[in-house]
C-alpha cells in the first residue's frame, strides 16, 4: 500500500466531508492525517476482522477537532 497516495485520498475525503457538512476544522484534520495514515495502515494491529480481539491495538483521539480525519481513516480501513 502506498501511504502517500492513501493520505492524499484521505485529504480529499476530509475536505469533501467538511464542505458537505458545512462544519469542521480542516486545519486540524489535515495536520494529523499523515500520522493517522501511518498508524492505521502500517503500525497498528487493527482491522474489521479483529475488532473484538483483546490483542488488537486501540487508539484514543483526544484532539476532538480532528475527528473528521479519524472518520476518514476508519472509513478507508473498513
Amino acid at each position: 500500500m502506498d501511504l502517500t497516495k492513501t493520505a492524499d485520498r484521505l485529504r480529499r475525503d476530509i475536505i469533501e466531508m467538511v464542505y458537505r457538512s458545512k462544519a469542521g476544522h480542516v486545519g486540524g484534520d489535515l495536520s494529523v492525517i499523515d500520522i493517522l495514515t501511518v498508524l492505521y495502515f502500517k503500525e497498528m494491529n487493527v482491522s474489521p476482522q479483529n475488532w473484538d480481539s483483546p490483542d488488537r491495538d486501540r487508539f484514543l483521539l483526544s484532539k476532538g477537532h480532528c475527528v473528521d480525519a479519524l472518520y476518514a481513516v476508519l472509513g478507508e480501513k473498513g
